[in-house]
């Protein structure tokens, strides 16, 4: 009968963990982000992400609640046509979801995607290519710790295509 009681009692205790694992689990999916990776949040503001993949900031009004996920305003960069900036949260569908944290380094430091296609040229990863390996690891990690947003920016477009979407012009400056 002892050794009935003593089992009950393991099996209580050990409920009682596992209730209180999920408990912290669940509290550390719900952390901020920018409390998980602070300086994955900090490379993300000084390297302006938000300027430009943040819904409505290109025009003077933010959508706090789309915080990087991609804008429907676009860059036309002559002879090339019109680039959108992509969802950067990590939504399967429409954002980085499928990327790994590698994926992510090797795009931000190199300007090539998982698919071998290079980035907008507006994108600026030249200057991004002397992150160390510990902040462009932060900042891919930040990315990969956002609130999946399902937002699909506007496709790319060819020189010769009609943009879906506004966008500036890109003016390169001329030969002198």
């Amino acid at each position: 009968m002892k050794l009935a009681g003593a089992f009950g009692a393991l099996a209580a205790i050990l409920g009682t963990l596992a209730a209180i694992t999920a408990l912290a689990q669940d509290r550390a999916q719900v952390t901020a982000p920018e409390k998980r990776e602070p300086r994955g949040a900090y490379l993300a503001a000084i390297m302006d992400c938000r300027g430009c993949h943040t819904p409505g900031t290109l025009m003077g009004k933010p959508d706090a609640a789309r915080d990087l996920a991609g804008s429907k305003i676009g860059f036309q960069v002559p002879e090339l046509g019109v680039f959108y900036p992509p969802n950067l949260t990590p939504d399967r569908e429409t954002g980085l979801g499928a990327w790994q944290v590698d994926d992510i380094v090797r795009a931000v430091r190199t300007g090539v995607r998982p698919d071998g296609r290079i980035l907008a040229p507006v994108m600026p990863w030249h200057a991004y290519s002397a992150l160390n390996d510990d902040d462009a690891r932060a900042l891919a990690r930040y990315l990969k710790a956002l609130a999946p947003i399902r937002n699909a920016a506007p496709p790319i477009t060819g020189p010769s295509e009609a943009p879906p979407a506004p966008y500036f012009t890109i003016v390169a400056p001329g030969k002198g």
